[in-house]
């Protein structure tokens, strides 16, 4: 783990966010205990239903082993309140991976077939982040859970996803605006919502910030090898 990683989930030459009006109108906002606790964090993170549902989808398919992928989307930045964001819009399940009960292994092929994902399914769409599961073992980030985003996913506004997918739990780890990572403190995130529709969040460890807007706005659109290691 100490060599220097041979692929990076990000370009060297990343172009500025887009601007874009925070869409709080259009999202159910969920948050975690810790939230207080980092609210100086460098990006607030938005989730499609869609999204949702596939990561949990992915979680589930195994709850004796890690599972994991890549979290596409965009990032956007609200000039008026100077507020950046992401948006997950989809996930890219990892192939290729040699996992256990704690620890999960993305190898060098996982990284070709995630790359080629992304051009082909996502195209202009970019890695705003990555997940991965915990089962039985809790919503935290290990050493080398920390080591694999420091190394891969350096951007101050790429997020890790951790799921514990048998007590059906989940959270977002967030750099502070000061570059610092508390791999304990997750966070909770917004839920893009369309008119009428119901919810998809079932994760029992996070809470509603009050009651769902009255009138939801309409959104425009919905909008080497490195290890991951759960002790």
């Amino acid at each position: 783990m100490g060599d220097a990683p041979r692929i990076r989930l990000l370009p060297d030459d990343t172009p500025a966010p887009a601007p874009a009006r925070f869409p709080s109108g259009q999202a159910r906002r969920w948050r975690s205990a810790f939230d207080s606790e980092v609210d100086e964090a460098a990006v607030e993170v938005f989730v499609t239903p869609r999204a949702y549902v596939r990561v949990c989808a992915h979680a589930g398919s195994d709850l004796y082993h890690e599972v994991g992928g890549a979290l596409v989307g965009v990032r956007r930045l609200d000039p008026k309140r100077g507020t950046a964001f992401v948006v997950v819009e989809a996930v890219v399940p990892a192939q290729h991976t040699r996992h256990g009960p704690s620890y999960l292994t993305f190898t060098q092929d996982s990284l070709v077939a995630i790359h080629d994902d992304l051009d082909r399914r996502y195209p202009g769409r970019e890695f705003v982040g990555w997940y991965h599961t915990h089962p039985g073992m809790g919503v935290f980030l290990s050493g080398y859970d920390v080591w694999l985003h420091e190394h891969f996913f350096q951007a101050a506004w790429q997020v890790a996803l951790v799921v514990e997918p048998r007590l059906g739990e989940g959270g977002f780890f967030v750099r502070g605006r000061d570059g610092t990572l508390d791999p304990r403190a997750y966070r909770g995130f917004y839920e893009l919502l369309r008119k009428g529709r119901e919810s998809v969040m079932r994760w029992t460890n996070l809470s509603a910030d009050g009651d769902a807007p009255a009138e939801l706005e309409e959104p425009a659109a919905e909008a080497g090898g490195m290890t991951a290691g759960g002790g």
